[in-house]
């Protein structure tokens, strides 16, 4: 499929998706939804891609929201539909098995910010604004914003922002779980390719696996989740890539993981 709202960029392992649409601010149509879906469905399927960078184009916004023209004029069932739309593919980068790092160097507000938050890793610029000001257009979050805001930052924080509909800064964004990591502009790029390679240089299995219990255990009782994390411990223990690691620890030398 060719993307018109998408670029894509391998280095390595690593492949960046960037959003494309500088003059709306990254702003997610229909379209953008349906790329994005698309992309990230081919790098779930493509083994070679251990890890994917989301960014936005230009320097101003990572995406700035929904895009409020082609909202505005949706009736109730086309606005449900974009809605879960959204949702699909936000959960399916959630769901995705391999790390997703959010490169944010701007603003990250409504859409933008709930896109920020199925992302496993947030970096930010110091110049980063994140919130959802949903409740100013008349409207509240409709790609799963409430709940992944709830669910990182508590209710009360969560409250604040969908009520009030003001953006924070990147360090009040820091403190609330929303940023993992704030840099300075010019060094946000290093940061995340720093990151980036750590991440594609480990154990593919062991990655899946982090991510799957923890996304499973903030969604039920504690007992299950540490059900599931001892399944996926075992089945870590049939990899090729534990015998390397453990093998490379003993022989106090870097582990080369190999995927299998």
């Amino acid at each position: 499929m060719a993307f018109r709202n998408l670029l894509i960029g391998d280095r390595g392992a690593i492949r960046t998706l960037t959003i494309n649409r500088p003059d709306k601010l990254n702003a997610l149509d229909r379209e953008t939804i349906n790329e994005l879906s698309v992309a990230f469905e081919q790098a779930r399927h493509e083994d070679h891609v251990r890890v994917v960078v989301l960014a936005g184009a230009g320097e101003k916004a990572f995406v700035a929201g929904a895009d409020i023209a082609e909202l505005e004029a949706f009736s109730p069932v086309e606005a449900q539909r974009f809605s879960r739309a959204g949702q699909r593919m936000m959960r399916g980068i959630e769901l995705l098995g391999k790390p997703v790092i959010a490169r944010i160097q701007g603003f990250a507000l409504g859409g933008g910010l709930e896109l920020a938050m199925c992302c496993h890793l947030r970096i930010g610029s110091d110049k980063a604004r994140l919130g959802l000001p949903e409740i100013t257009l008349g409207l509240l979050p409709g790609f799963g914003g409430t709940q992944r805001l709830l669910r990182l930052a508590g209710r009360a924080a969560t409250l604040e922002m969908c009520l009030l509909g003001k953006p924070v800064d990147a360090q009040r964004a820091l403190q609330l779980g929303l940023l993992g990591k704030v840099v300075e502009g010019e060094r946000l790029d290093q940061e995340i390719d720093a990151i980036a390679d750590q991440l594609a240089a480990s154990a593919p299995h062991a990655l899946a696996g982090i991510l799957d219990a923890v996304l499973i255990g903030g969604e039920c009782g504690a007992e299950e989740g540490m059900d599931y994390e001892s399944k996926a411990f075992a089945l870590c223990c049939t990899t090729a890539d534990m015998r390397e690691g453990t093998r490379a620890f003993l022989e106090r030398r870097k582990p080369q993981f190999t995927g299998k």
